[in-house]
């Protein structure tokens, strides 16, 4: 065996195996690529449908969706699209629902015309999707009963956008619907061919709105390449934890679980997370397609139910951001189900807490386990580590992948010394060519190449990276990224807030929470609920504060008059 990752990258991508790797001139670069790698979505979807047609695909609940079954929908409305609606390449898509198997149909359908699939964040206000359909130019809108609900008062703003319905009858509310909503369900009827559109690696397609600094969520575009080299950078993360992998030992005080069963053919990854992120659509949904395995759906997270998923689907691979890890592992229920088929389990999405593994190995022993480093501005994946290599350590997010290259700089965008820490920027086919309309945007956030996260990082003599800070004023909340001037914003629409800072504060399972310091105007007061009530009525939920911090004195700043978060930190938020 190897003695290094590098040895062990330099034997599985020797030329020749499947991980071969090629240079390819990407937008004037030289870019190293996976050379086996699909070159668009749709050939994923046709080489699904004719390997794996009659293998379950999708499941949610009692329903059960083949491959086959899939690709025939998706390509039934990728017609429709085309004929009725007047969809073309380069045309707009927006998906706003929750899981559905119709997000899967519709993301398919849309990418399969040479269209640009606009996922928008289900749990978005009115207003928020509104944004993100007028500011993606979206023609039509895919949307379930809830999400239609959000935009009825917003019907005038849209009166040019073709609204096209599913599950309208599956919404808390009982509040209208806009006029004029088209039903999906004819629309995935029928069979149709793949569609006949030439659709090169580096035609857009997606665009994936991510917080930005500035307030306005910011709209990623990417490519069918960005994607299909994902895929093959997910099978490489398992091969190479797989040949480094050691199984841990089981002390004899923990509760053993069933012995884990030998891998089964087809995968079957339980659908934690939305997909609308990037970790949802391209690594589990794209990915379990490619795979030829199946994704279980979840409409909402619930530990117990996603217990009751593995026991009954028979759950190879769970992945999900940390909280719903501890989630799973804190049910009073853990020790009396028969998870003997969960093989693996896996995160990413936000900082994972290092006593995750040892509870995991204590509750779950046996188990591969595994986490990664990305972005939405990376398609998902850049590092990755696993199996001995996780455990031994826990603080690390991996190597990157050969295909990445990881830089660490200083302000001046120069590369700091080994072992010093540094902004992390990111360059691979991976990472996508910059932001929706965002020409200002893009060009500070993309040099030649290559991304600036905004997270800082270090490497160790192995060159393991490990997360240490981030630069970037943005909260993660379960997975969940919240710019702080858009909570900024929504407090100063409050007649008694003089000043507001948003900070991120620690929380176990979350990783972070929202946290406000306040400081409020002469002779006002107001609760920490009215603030809370206030903000629900203008963001979306998961990014109201939960701690709110009151204080007297101006918020401190620097002398160009930036609010100066750190030491707001390290005051309220230690």
């Amino acid at each position: 065996m190897p003695s290094s990752v590098a040895e062990l990258d330099a034997e599985l991508t020797a030329a020749g195996p499947f991980f071969e790797i090629e240079l390819v001139r990407i937008r004037g670069i030289d870019t190293r690529c996976w050379k086996h790698a699909p070159r668009a979505l749709p050939d994923v979807l046709t080489s699904a449908a004719a390997r794996f047609g009659e293998r379950t695909y999708l499941v949610l609940g009692d329903e059960r969706v083949t491959h086959a079954e899939h690709a025939a929908r998706a390509f039934s409305l990728a017609r429709h699209l085309a004929d009725d609606f007047g969809v073309g390449k380069g045309d707009r898509v927006a998906i706003a629902m929750r899981n559905y198997p119709e997000w899967s149909y519709a993301f398919f359908a849309v990418t399969a015309i040479g269209a640009i699939a606009v996922p928008l964040n289900a749990f978005w206000t009115g207003p928020e999707l509104a944004f993100g359909i007028t500011d993606s130019g979206s023609r039509v809108v895919i949307a379930d009963g809830e999400r239609l609900e959000r935009l009825a008062p917003l019907a005038a703003e849209l009166a040019d956008v073709a609204l096209v319905g599913t599950h309208l009858a599956d919404r808390p509310g009982h509040g209208p619907l806009p006029d004029g909503v088209l039903d999906l369900a004819p629309l995935l009827a029928g069979t149709a061919p793949r569609p006949d559109v030439a659709i090169d690696p580096e035609d857009s397609a997606t665009i994936f709105y991510t917080s930005g600094t500035t307030g306005h969520p910011k709209g990623v575009l990417g490519t069918h390449r960005n994607i299909c080299q994902n895929l093959v950078s997910l099978m490489f993360a398992g091969a190479r934890s797989a040949r480094r992998a050691v199984a841990p030992p089981v002390t004899a005080t923990a509760p053993v679980a069933p012995s884990p069963a030998a891998a089964p053919t087809p995968p079957v990854m339980l659908l934690s997370v939305p997909l609308f992120h990037a970790t949802g659509c391209h690594t589990m949904l794209v990915g379990q397609a490619f795979f030829g395995g199946t994704l279980v759906m979840m409409r909402r997270w619930d530990p117990e139910l996603a217990l009751d998923l593995i026991e009954r689907e028979r759950v190879t691979s769970f992945s999900g951001v940390p909280a719903m890890t501890w989630d799973l592992l804190g049910s009073p229920t853990l020790a009396q189900r028969d998870l003997s088929s969960l093989l693996s389990l896996g995160g990413g999405g936000a900082a994972a807490p290092p006593e995750i593994v040892k509870r995991v190995d204590a509750l779950l022993p046996g188990r591969g386990l595994g986490t990664g480093y990305g972005m939405t501005e990376t398609s998902s994946t850049v590092a990755s580590i696993g199996g001995a290599d996780y455990r031994a350590r826990p603080w690390s997010v991996g190597v990157p992948l050969p295909i990445c290259e990881v830089r660490l700089v200083d302000d001046d965008g120069v590369d700091v010394a080994p072992g010093e820490a540094g902004e992390i920027w990111m360059k691979g086919p991976n990472v996508v060519p910059g932001y929706w309309n965002r020409p200002a945007e893009t060009a500070a956030t993309f040099t030649d190449g290559w991304v600036h996260s905004g997270d800082i990082g270090r490497f160790d003599e192995e060159g393991f990276l490990q997360i240490v800070d981030r630069a970037k004023d943005i909260i993660i909340r379960g997975g969940e990224n919240i710019s702080s001037a858009e909570v900024e914003a929504a407090l100063y629409e409050h007649p008694a807030v003089a000043e507001a800072a948003a900070i991120p504060v620690a929380h176990e399972s979350l990783g972070e929470e929202v946290g406000v310091v306040v400081r409020l105007a002469p002779g006002k007061t107001v609760e920490a609920d009215e603030l809370r009530a206030h903000c629900r009525a203008r963001i979306a939920a998961f990014k109201v504060p939960t701690h709110v911090f009151v204080i007297d004195e101006p918020l401190p700043r620097n002398p160009a008059g930036k609010v100066l978060k750190r030491t707001l930190r390290e005051r309220f938020a230690p």
